[in-house]
């Protein structure tokens, strides 16, 4: 039994301060809804990516979906967390019941508001997801654990901090073109690759511009089995997908072989029975301009060192061979944690059915997803394509 995306929601992402995360994942899972043209008493199951952590108060929170429409109620539903990949985990936990035959139409909602709190907050409570015996609690943070990924990789390879605002730079390039985005402004590479008052050292070699934003936003989508799909208006099915966890401790590997994710690129492409080159654009997990760079590596458009020339060639680019993060990835579209995966399954299906406005990626046939929780702990990797 397949699955296919019929229809998605988007919020805009930021700082919403007149929003908070009930009426979030109400407004996504009732446009979601009406976007797939399935009434609300059809849908079989519930999935809600969210990490909370202490960012809001509510703990329980899978059944504020139901609050989208009278008909949801008694519709079982269910929270997901796996740290910044628990919109992914949403989606793939309702994939299993549909390939079970659990379910027909699933609604998955991926949603965060993370501004609420003080940003000191919102830090310790990401530090939270780490290793807390070695990392935490010795005071590292995530942007200090990606830091020392950046130091092992410039002592490894060499300096590169211009790869690293290449990046940023084409990341908040992309973001303009989506209405959506948190942070809709081309900061240009001579602002991202300059240490200043606006653009202050954060951790290690990695610059304010280096680090993915603190947001608030929904995203949801409606996922149906091959039947239903079939009578859909379109639909965009999961051709593959590949989940792949790793030790939790970076001390328990080479964190710089980024071998989570090289794993989950490989299980993902060959289950398609594709290549990387075989895609048309590829939505992955920066949460820093380092995670993104080794990505490139681990989707094996480079090998390990070389990440930097997909850049130097132009080939990740909006009009490149294979575009990365046409939507502004994490960097400017913004992270909030439980909507990340979910936004990315939706800014994909839209560019596969042609509906990515100024995003849009000429010809889009195949696309890749990669959504990552913890220093490439949790890895998931969909390969999608446009079936109707």
């Amino acid at each position: 039994m397949g699955v296919s995306i019929i229809g998605w929601a988007h919020s805009s992402f930021g700082r919403l301060d007149m929003v908070d995360l009930e009426s979030l994942i109400i407004g996504v899972s009732r446009d979601a809804l009406q976007d797939a043209e399935v009434p609300a008493e059809d849908v079989d199951g519930i999935w809600l990516g969210h990490l909370n952590g202490g960012l809001v108060p509510e703990i329980f929170c899978s059944s504020l979906v139901l609050q989208a429409d009278p008909a949801l109620r008694w519709c079982p539903a269910t929270r997901v967390e796996n740290a910044c990949a628990s919109g992914a985990a949403a989606v793939y936990a309702a994939c299993d019941a549909i390939e079970a035959g659990r379910a027909r139409i699933a609604l998955v909602v991926g949603a965060e508001k993370m501004t609420s709190v003080s940003g000191s907050e919102v830090t310790q409570v990401l530090a939270s997801a780490s290793y807390v015996a070695e990392e935490a609690a010795k005071g590292l943070t995530f942007p200090g654990l990606f830091g020392q990924l950046a130091e092992r990789y410039f002592d490894r390879y060499g300096d590169h901090a211009a790869t690293l605002a290449r990046i940023a730079a084409k990341n908040h390039a992309n973001g303009v073109r989506n209405p959506w985005a948190h942070m809709r402004r081309d900061l240009g590479f001579e602002f991202c690759n300059t240490e200043s008052e606006r653009n202050p050292r954060i951790a290690g070699p990695l610059r304010k511009t280096d680090c993915s934003l603190v947001s608030d936003g929904a995203a949801a989508l409606v996922l149906a089995d091959d039947a239903v799909a079939a009578s859909a208006r379109r639909a965009v099915r999961l051709r593959a997908r590949a989940q792949v966890n790793d030790f939790l401790p970076v001390s328990s590997r080479d964190v710089l072989s980024f071998e989570g994710p090289r794993r989950a690129w490989q299980r993902a492409l060959a289950d398609a029975r594709c290549a990387v080159h075989d895609l048309s654009l590829a939505e992955v997990h920066d949460c820093f301009t380092i995670a993104e760079l080794l990505t490139y590596e681990a989707m094996g458009l480079a090998a390990p060192g070389r990440g930097g020339d997909c850049l130097l060639d132009g080939s990740v680019y909006a009009d490149g061979r294979l575009p990365v993060n046409p939507s502004g990835g994490l960097k400017a579209k913004g992270h909030p944690i439980g909507a990340t995966g979910v936004s990315m399954h939706v800014m994909a299906a839209m560019q596969l059915t042609g509906e990515a406005l100024d995003m849009q990626v000429k010809d889009a046939s195949v696309a890749g997803v990669f959504n990552m929780g913890g220093a490439a702990v949790a890895n998931y990797v969909s390969i999608l394509e446009r079936t109707k």
